[in-house]
């Protein structure tokens, strides 16, 4: 295939319009695929992936509006770019294709140096899309992303419940005396691969990286049934990897790595903080505030996970805790109770 060669889908009930046009776009450089109805491109469209569609409307079992009308309602989906060609006639129709997705409305009989223009126009925006959700994915994460595909970016937030985990690896400071710099890039890397995931498996979403240092929120953008469970196992995760991963580092004679983790369930405002230059997705509120300080208690505490009382009521007594009591934590105005979950060794 050509560098600019892209992957078509070609649905048409017709079957010498589908083969005619299938040997113009062929003789495009494009690699084409055919479906003959309706219900049959919407099948090959979840099981491959294509660059564009080249959709019929008058067809039997599910015409291309409904085609359009599935596709948009599809967050996999309604992306991709569709081009219309069809015999019918009236404006009304092709502003219902537009209205309902579709990048153009070519009539048939399809003029081949129209058709060509306009599925070179629409694979160019399809380009730079991917490129822009690309770029978007290395600075966010996936779950922020696919909300700003969404909802569009605006600053300000919305009320949310969920459950918010802190984490910090005890003693990096002193650590950080004992190793080159390079070796604490690599350190902090290989710490993150592993905190990352045992967050993202259990549904969480990192909105922050201070340092050793990261924040993440259950519950939001996308909402979670169970955020505070989910959190307190993604800790018991993120704990179990920290102990193979010190044991690796004493047998390759390099210090293990400790890290202390503080869970607050409750409602927060969720949403995007900054500037229209330059913001950041994060969730505010006392709840935040209390997973921070419960963090920081771990060190005191002796414990790798602490949860405060809205968490320890939402596990139901399906994870094992130890009342620690009240505490006046840094910050906060009166005590909280506070618990150590039992699961961390």
């Amino acid at each position: 295939m050509r560098d600019d060669a892209a992957r078509l889908l070609l649905v048409d009930d017709n079957r010498v319009n589908r083969l005619l046009l299938a040997r113009q776009l062929g003789q495009l450089g494009h690699q084409t695929e055919l479906a003959e109805n309706g219900r049959e491109a919407l099948r090959m469209l979840r099981e491959r992936r294509y660059d564009l569609l080249v959709l019929d409307i008058e067809m039997p079992e599910m015409d291309g509006f409904e085609v359009l009308s599935r596709m948009l309602e599809d967050p996999e989906l309604r992306e991709l770019p569709v081009i219309v060609t069809s015999a019918l006639e009236g404006l009304a129709n092709v502003v219902r294709c537009i209205e309902l997705g579709a990048e153009d409305y070519l009539s048939k009989p399809v003029n081949p140096v129209l058709l060509k223009a306009r599925i070179g126009a629409s694979l160019e925006k399809k380009r730079l899309r991917d490129a822009q959700r690309e770029l978007v994915s290395r600075f966010a994460t996936l779950e922020v992303a696919q909300d700003l595909e969404r909802s569009g970016f605006s600053l300000g937030g919305r009320r949310v419940h969920g459950a918010v985990l802190f984490c910090d690896i005890r003693g990096f400071t002193g650590l950080v005396e004992t190793l080159a710099p390079e070796q604490v890039i690599e350190l902090l890397n290989t710490y993150y691969t592993l905190m990352f995931d045992a967050i993202s498996g259990m549904g969480g979403v990192v909105n922050q990286i201070i340092g050793d240092g990261l924040m993440a929120i259950f519950g939001a953008p996308l909402p979670l049934e169970q955020p505070a469970a989910a959190a307190v196992a993604a800790a018991l995760e993120m704990v179990a990897m920290m102990e193979q991963f010190s044991r690796e580092q004493l047998a390759a004679g390099l210090p293990p790595l400790r890290i202390g983790i503080g869970i607050a369930s409750g409602d927060m405002v969720a949403g995007y903080t900054g500037t229209q230059q330059r913001a950041t997705y994060t969730c505010v509120g006392d709840t935040v505030n209390l997973a921070a300080r419960l963090e920081a208690h771990t060190k005191e505490a002796g414990r790798a996970i602490l949860i405060d009382a809205a968490t320890q009521l939402a596990l139901q007594g399906q994870v094992p805790t130890e009342a620690l009591g009240p505490v006046l934590l840094k910050g906060k105005a009166a005590a909280v109770e506070v618990y150590a979950v039992l699961g961390d060794r």
